[in-house]
């Protein structure tokens, strides 16, 4: 195959000096203004990290510690009116709040340390009772603001058959298996195209929620439109992020090392900044609160969790269409396939890897404020996903929307269907568990293709 002679990439230093004005060529240094720019980036980058960390504490020791929870069963929905005490542990009270029409209540305690959270046995209404114990005993840390899980039962955990719990914890690893894989989808397809494991991802999720919260709270905006108005903002920030950073990087020949570091220290950056300016605290939104689950039979579901799962449905189909009718779906295909040869089919390389970080943003922006609808926001609710979100994609398959789809509800059914033999607390480590076993046996992934190394 003959190449023309302009074209040619020669070996070794010109002997001919470059000509005024001419431009650079495209395996040379960059112009100065753009090298400076990215040293200013790096810098205020540099400079962020360093003032966010102390700052983040500072935040924290300055905000006041208190108790909070939500006081619900299955079938009759949010408590109000319950009185809950909270006591040092010699038994001193410090406070008491009476919960509100959603069954929430908040005691601001004197400082951090250990406290007992109680509700009073015989302020229940009739047919619901305790699970097990009234009162719950925490540490609370400075400036934080603890949640505290009383459980309550009315009747209805047992009834319907022996089978309701795993009928009712398969059902909700569904649910959450589909929030996973919304945000774990856009993930995937960055590894597949550009090769980088992003840990910053995290972080667009969180971001959709807080957008989508004060939109809806402050705004008093609905939450639908709010939550459209997220995907685009959050489409918006992946596409910044190819554009200042990860494409000059790309052409400055950054190693993946390297970009991986840097994404680490982006989540940081990020993270704290999120805290600083949401705050330590959980938040609902103003619509769908307080909603009574409605019983299936072997199961019960709130309509918000009903419409979380259709939600879901629909998108994760439409991006599974998009990428097979579509022709921009056809080449993010090629991208991941094989980069080097799609460019020289003719695609537009960056324009693919520009909307994949847009879709990406968007999608991750979508299932925050779906994860947010049924756990509320937090500052750090995307890097506690985060994790999950790199099993699934590991388990489905790296680079490939599918595996992360299929991965994802994987490892949301598995934990789900964990706390049937092991404490709540600790349900996340199934997901891993269940990772490590799998790439033992399968180590490409249940949808990826091997490879050979070396």
């Amino acid at each position: 195959m003959t190449h023309p002679t302009d074209r040619v990439r020669r070996h070794g230093r010109r002997s001919r000096p470059a000509r005024a004005g001419a431009r650079t060529p495209a395996g040379g240094p960059p112009p100065r203004g753009l090298t400076a720019l990215r040293l200013l980036l790096v810098v205020l980058f540099t400079a962020g990290l360093a003032a966010l960390a102390p700052g983040a504490a500072h935040a924290a020791e300055d905000a006041a510690e208190q108790v909070s929870g939500t006081l619900r069963t299955s079938v009759s929905g949010p408590i109000s009116g319950v009185e809950v005490v909270v006591t040092t542990p010699d038994g001193d009270e410090v406070g008491t709040d009476e919960t509100d029409d959603n069954g929430r209540f908040a005691v601001e305690l004197p400082g951090p340390g250990q406290y007992t959270v109680t509700v009073p046995e015989d302020s229940l209404p009739e047919g619901v009772e305790f699970n097990s114990g009234n009162s719950r005993t925490v540490t609370v840390d400075p400036g934080r603001n603890q949640g505290v899980i009383i459980g309550l039962d009315d009747g209805s955990r047992n009834s319907g058959g022996g089978n309701v719990r795993w009928v009712q914890l398969l059902v909700d690893g569904f649910r959450f298996g589909l929030l996973i894989a919304m945000a774990a989808v856009g993930l995937s397809l960055i590894f597949g195209t550009t090769g980088l494991t992003n840990f910053a991802h995290g972080e667009l999720v969180t971001i959709g929620a807080i957008v989508a919260y004060f939109i809806n709270v402050d705004g008093g905006v609905p939450l639908i439109p709010a939550a459209l108005l997220a995907m685009v903002i959050g489409a918006g920030i992946g596409a910044l992020n190819e554009r200042l950073l990860w494409r000059p990087l790309r052409r400055r020949g950054t190693g993946l090392v390297a970009a991986l570091v840097i994404s680490i220290g982006l989540s940081l950056l990020l993270r704290y900044g999120y805290q600083i300016i949401f705050g330590g605290s959980s938040e609902a939104y103003a619509d769908y609160r307080g909603q009574r689950a409605v019983d299936y039979g072997p199961f019960t579901l709130t309509d918000k969790d009903l419409y979380s799962i259709f939600v879901a449905l629909v998108v994760l189909l439409l991006v599974a269409l998009m990428l097979q009718r579509t022709k921009i779906g056809k080449a993010m295909r090629a991208v991941a396939d094989n980069r080097d040869l799609a460019a020289s089919s003719g695609i537009d390389v960056n324009r693919v890897i520009l909307v994949v970080w847009m879709m990406g943003g968007a999608l991750a922006a979508l299932g925050g404020v779906l994860l947010g609808l049924s756990d509320e926001v937090q500052w750090d609710m995307g890097f506690r996903l985060l994790l999950l979100m790199f099993a699934g994609v590991t388990l489905g398959g790296l680079g490939t929307a599918y595996g992360a789809l299929v991965g994802s509800i994987v490892v949301g059914v598995f934990v789900q269907m964990s706390t049937l033999v092991v404490p709540n607390d600790i349900k996340y480590v199934g997901g891993l568990l269940l990772l490590i076993v799998i790439l033992m046996v399968r180590p490409q992934g249940i949808l990826g293709s091997r490879v050979r190394v070396g």
